[in-house]
This record gives C-alpha cells, sequence and structure tokens, in this order.
C-alpha cells in the first residue's frame, strides 16, 4: 500500500506548495510536488420559474498563464469553507458574495478531488434553486480578496447549448450543470 514518508513545505502563500515523498504501492519512491490551500465549494444556482442560471465571468491566472486569449471563464459559484464553517453555510456565503442571493434549501451532488495528482483541494457540489425575490445585493465578490465578479443570468436552454457546444471550460460548472439536466430536464 502507498504511503507518504514526507512532506516538506517549499513555498507559503495562499497556497501551500509541498515537496511530497511518496511510496507507491510497488515500494518505488518517488518525489510529487502537492500544492495545498483548504477545501472548497461549488454551486450551480437557477431559476426554476424562469430556467436561466446565475454563474459568473472572472479573470482565472491558470487559463491566463496556460495562454487563453483573456483569462476569463464563465462559471458556477464557488470558493473556499472558511475555519469552523459548514460546506452548506460556505455556499450561501459565496452565493450571497458572488452574485447577491440568498439560497434556502440545497441539493448535494458530492464531493470530490478537484486534481488529486497535483492539489489536496476537496471540492463540494451543490445545486441551489432561487427566485427573483432572493436577489437581495449587488454581489461582485469582496473587495479586499481582489476579486472582481460579473454576475450573469443565462437561459439554461443556452448554457446547455454552451456545454453541447464545448463552449464551457470550468469542470465545475460542467459537472454541476449535468447534475441538473438529468434531475430536472424539463427546465431545459
Amino acid at each position: 500500500m502507498g504511503r507518504l514518508i514526507s512532506k516538506t513545505p517549499l513555498y507559503r502563500g495562499r497556497s501551500i506548495l509541498y515537496q511530497a515523498e511518496i511510496e507507491l504501492d510497488s515500494g518505488v519512491v518517488v518525489q510529487r510536488e502537492i500544492e495545498a490551500h483548504g477545501q472548497v465549494v461549488a454551486v450551480l444556482t437557477y431559476d426554476p420559474e424562469r430556467r436561466t442560471a446565475l454563474l459568473v465571468r472572472q479573470m482565472r491566472g491558470g487559463p491566463l498563464v496556460d495562454g487563453a486569449a483573456d483569462g476569463h471563464l464563465l462559471e458556477v459559484i464557488a470558493g473556499m469553507i472558511d475555519a469552523g464553517e459548514s460546506e452548506e453555510t460556505a455556499a450561501r456565503r459565496e452565493a450571497m458574495e458572488e452574485v447577491g442571493i440568498t439560497l434556502g434549501a440545497l441539493d448535494r451532488i458530492g464531493a470530490a478531488w478537484s486534481s488529486p495528482g497535483v492539489s489536496t483541494e476537496r471540492m463540494t457540489l451543490y445545486l441551489g434553486a432561487f427566485s427573483t425575490s432572493d436577489r437581495t445585493a449587488s454581489g461582485g465578490g469582496l473587495a479586499d480578496e481582489n476579486e472582481e465578479i460579473e454576475a450573469v443570468e443565462i437561459p439554461l436552454s443556452d448554457l446547455a447549448r454552451l456545454q453541447d457546444e464545448d463552449a464551457l471550460q470550468d469542470l465545475k460548472t460542467l459537472a454541476l450543470l449535468s447534475a441538473l439536466r438529468l434531475r430536472r430536464p424539463e427546465l431545459f
């Protein structure tokens, strides 16, 4: 059975980058760089009456560094789970911060490692229905976190078309949209 032999921090910032020494199942010892920054939640917010979704568009460093034209992605609401905070509370907080909506009941889709070969991040995924009366603030993210978030309301049929055309480039968005299409096909 594989095991962690040691982990040495190489960098500490918003994330910690570790040099991990790992023994594989075969007994071979390898070195891996592992990024750790905490656990996260993601929620696809949708209005079942108007058949729309409320997503965010923001610049992301990863795509920009990888050569995407401007680094902007259309994606579901997501963020870090604060110390002592439940996953559901974090999802509701992020929905208010990013798009200004108050969420009620959440439909938990599951939790999974985002990129287990290089990261400790585990993401919990939710669907969250809302109505126009639940939009009580402007959203846009937190200034002290340098978030520049644009709330984007889009018909669910258009969002499904973007998925079918391979125009969505964010994995959590693809997963949650697929879940909503399976659970609530009548909305599309």
